[in-house]
């Protein structure tokens, strides 16, 4: 019998760089006018709406030296939470800064609430994408896609092409099996 990965991730939200969203409100995507998310973002908060807006970390090549900026995750795009039920989303789209809020069949596109505290989750304090953590030898990792989904693995090494070769107990024989890093999580 195999041991499933707990689905409990609150510890690693509790995390001290993890931005948490307010779960009662509903999480749509809006589409800021060019180079306008700074306007959109502080007339939006003015209004009493939570934004996020991820950033990632860019490094250029420019006059013969590396140059690391931040650019948003989502170019164009942040997200915004409202209430439904007290918030009249026409408010949000014709905020200054603002070009329009995604919808479909005319009401706004909500985005799962997972998904913000997933990308949330993985930014620190202000907004900026933190790089994902690489595996080591003997790290307890859990298989998130593929016939093994949920499955406890321990990493046994990894290749020079990121793939990990990881070894997966079932009916009680240890089973060596290559993963590449992205169908992996540490386990919780």
């Amino acid at each position: 019998m195999h041991r499933q990965c707990q689905k409990n991730q609150l510890s690693f939200l509790l995390n001290s760089e993890a931005v948490m969203p307010k779960i009662s409100k509903l999480w749509a995507i809006l589409q800021f006018k060019p180079n306008a998310y700074k306007l959109a973002e502080r007339n939006l908060n003015q209004q009493g709406f939570e934004t996020f807006l991820p950033f990632e970390e860019v490094t250029k090549y420019k006059n013969e030296q590396f140059i690391s900026t931040q650019r948003p995750l989502f170019p164009g795009y942040m997200f915004v939470a409202f209430e439904r039920k007290n918030t009249p989303w026409n408010k949000i789209k014709s905020t200054y800064g603002v070009s329009k809020i995604l919808t479909l069949n005319g009401e706004p596109y909500l985005v799962p609430n997972t998904l913000i505290t997933d990308i949330m989750a993985r930014c620190n304090q202000a907004g900026v994408l933190l790089p994902q953590k690489q595996f080591s030898k003997d790290d307890s990792v859990c298989l998130v896609s593929g016939p093994f989904d949920n499955f406890l693995a321990t990493v046994e090494s990894i290749d020079e092409n990121q793939r990990v070769w990881v070894l997966i107990d079932l009916m009680g024989q240890a089973t060596r099996t290559l993963i590449k890093a992205e169908k992996l999580k540490y386990a919780t």
